[in-house]
């Protein structure tokens, strides 16, 4: 037996693990944002287990590709027939579940907005804003500046990150000459005094608007009736920005002005499709049709990397974006499209649209009793199951990102206390602070599950506060 098959053949404890991924793994990819990494080794529903078999009660379900819960079974079932069937075929070919998932997606588009389109896959979610990013470049023949929004965020391949407002995505990769011109976004917590989140709703319209004023604002051509920029790209709710939830009239009025002046809406619903808010598509509670729409993560619950967007008809026909616009090996591949016709199946089949807000409802008053014990939580929000709670100093609106971390690393140790036995906690960090609780709980958590993950912070946040 060789080295590397002694090595496969063993059960290697976390001690092993750690000082053999701190020798050959890369740290560039995301993992080490609290010290030391943890290691799961297993998972189910909205739980997670560590090798000591502690449970943790997941709040983040990877940053909400999980939305129907770990190891869902009919899901799991789908996954196995597949296998079984056509595990594999080359993307240059077609197969039933490619074809059915894009129609039900493109219907599904059409019935809600009116609209007729087309579905175009994709690996991963900023693969998705690659491609639509060709898309918008091609219609608008070559216009390559975007509008993007301050606290959005779009994914860190180098497109995506010439769109996503974080310096740091970029500062070590050079010059980002196309990057976008980033826009304020309503955030009702932090919006100027004396104003109403209406009000700071319709001040950011009239922000935006004024570019388009005379030639001189710096975007727009009166003489011919262009503008420099093609596309803006908005996500409904801004989710690694920290969950932040507009006025209700913010995209409405933000349209309006687009339409006018000839420019594209991208909408990224990457975290927050899929029922996360209630309905399929987050931009749904907004009133407002996307000329683009990208979409991943909760397509296949994490069990296979898929991804796409939807695209009006004018924008991505077969002669205006013919085979060859863009391709990926793994593209619309059959695990990740039956999985994804499944989970649309079954999303509306056990009326997600009913179930979310109820839950959503029920966790957001936890969190406003928990608001009411501890003034450090300066903000509570919520649509659906995507809620927030913005962690600050006594005053009730400072950003206390150090007590957050420590919440987190307290969450990961695994000692919180219910009926006598030991749990602990996964916690997402967001927000334009690093102050901002993200939470994205399994859609089918239970409300018991809901009254423990408060009771929970509840205990996290008053030892968080003793260190």
């Amino acid at each position: 037996m060789t080295l590397l098959e002694k090595h496969i053949a063993v059960t290697v404890d976390d001690a092993q693990l750690l000082a053999d991924e701190a020798r050959y793994s890369s740290f560039g990819d995301t993992v080490h944002y609290v010290d030391p990494p943890k290691i799961f080794r297993r998972c189910e529903g909205s739980w997670m287990y560590d090798s000591a078999e502690v449970p943790f009660l997941d709040l983040q379900m990877w940053y909400s590709a999980v939305n129907f819960g770990y190891g869902n079974p009919r899901l799991i079932d789908v996954l196995k027939h597949q296998l079984d069937t056509l595990p594999q075929v080359a993307s240059q070919y077609l197969h039933p579940t490619r074809i059915e998932l894009a129609k039900t997606i493109a219907l599904d588009v059409e019935g809600k907005f009116g609209c007729k389109g087309r579905v175009h896959f994709n690996v991963g979610g900023a693969q998705a804003i690659e491609d639509s990013l060709k898309i918008v470049r091609n219609v608008r023949q070559g216009k390559s500046l975007m509008f993007a929004f301050e606290g959005g965020y779009h994914g860190r391949t180098l497109g995506a990150s010439s769109i996503t407002s974080s310096y740091r995505y970029r500062r070590r990769f050079g010059h980002f000459g196309e990057r976008a011109m980033f826009i304020p976004f309503p955030y009702p917590f932090r919006r100027p005094k004396g104003m109403t989140p209406e009000d700071y709703s319709d001040a950011c319209v009239r922000q935006f608007a004024r570019l388009f004023e005379t030639e001189y604002n710096g975007v727009w051509d009166p003489k011919v009736g262009q503008a420099e920029y093609a596309a803006f790209y908005v996500e409904p709710i801004q989710g690694t920005g920290g969950y932040v939830i507009p006025p209700a009239n913010f995209f409405r009025d933000l349209k309006k002005v687009l339409d006018q002046y000839g420019i594209l809406m991208v909408v990224d619903e990457i975290q927050m499709g899929f029922w996360r808010t209630g309905k399929l598509w987050s931009i749904e509670h907004f009133g407002v049709t996307p000329d683009v729409l990208v979409f991943g993560k909760a397509l296949t619950n994490g069990l296979n990397p898929l991804s796409g967007l939807w695209a009006r008809e004018e924008l991505i026909n077969p002669t205006i974006f013919p085979p060859g616009s863009t391709h990926s090996t793994f593209n619309s591949n059959p695990l990740g499209t039956a999985l994804g016709l499944e989970v649309i199946r079954m999303g509306y089949e056990l009326d997600y649209a009913t179930s979310v807000p109820a839950k959503g409802a029920h966790f957001l008053d936890g969190l406003r009793d928990l608001q009411k014990r501890h003034k450090e939580i300066g903000d509570v929000d919520g649509l659906g199951l995507a809620l927030r709670a913005e962690i600050c100093m006594e005053d009730g609106f400072t950003p206390n990102k150090e007590l957050l971390d420590r919440m987190v690393d307290i969450g990961l140790a695994g000692d919180l206390e219910h009926n006598g036995k030991k749990v602990g906690l996964v916690l997402d960090v967001g927000g334009w602070y690093k102050n901002v609780i993200t939470l994205a709980p399994s859609l089918d958590i239970t409300h018991e599950e809901i009254d423990l993950a408060i009771s929970l912070l509840d205990q996290l946040l008053t030892r968080a506060k003793r260190r």
